[in-house]
């Protein structure tokens, strides 16, 4: 792995999970099981039915873009990627997470609102992977 100089996500006992599975290559989320809704971002209490039985969940790391923007002119350690695409995502399993859209080279405009992504792993130090997402072409 080369020097990675983006801001890393801080690992604390709420997240730890979730950063373990990406790292798995085995994505969990969180789900309430009191009134089974699934929860991203990873939280101490349902923000559906304020429930503490939030349980770590497979699921299937498929969804649609949501809403996105390209970003051409990127700040610090980013401009080396512009352009490139943020993006929200529906999980299929019914919650939302913030990601980019990535194989989408040289054309990231071709991404669409509806479109449908899968989950790719970015292991970017020894410690930490992120999710990113690429449209699905099957």
């Amino acid at each position: 792995m080369t020097d990675y100089i983006k801001p890393l996500p801080k690992f604390d006992p709420v997240t730890a999970p979730f950063w373990d599975s990406l790292k798995a290559e085995k994505i969990e989320i969180q789900c309430c099981e009191d009134c089974a809704s699934y929860v991203f971002y990873p939280r101490a209490l349902c923000p559906h039915c304020s429930s503490r039985r939030l349980k770590w969940t497979p699921v299937s790391g498929r969804g649609r873009v949501y809403t996105l923007t390209v970003v051409h002119k990127a700040p610090g350690a980013f401009q080396a990627d512009a352009p490139y695409v943020v993006a929200l995502v529906d999980l299929e399993e019914g919650c939302r997470m913030m990601s980019n859209i990535v194989d989408v080279a040289p054309d990231p405009e071709a991404v669409k609102i509806g479109m449908p992504v899968e989950i790719v792993y970015e292991h970017v130090t020894e410690a930490v992977t992120l999710p990113k997402f690429r449209p699905v072409t099957r």
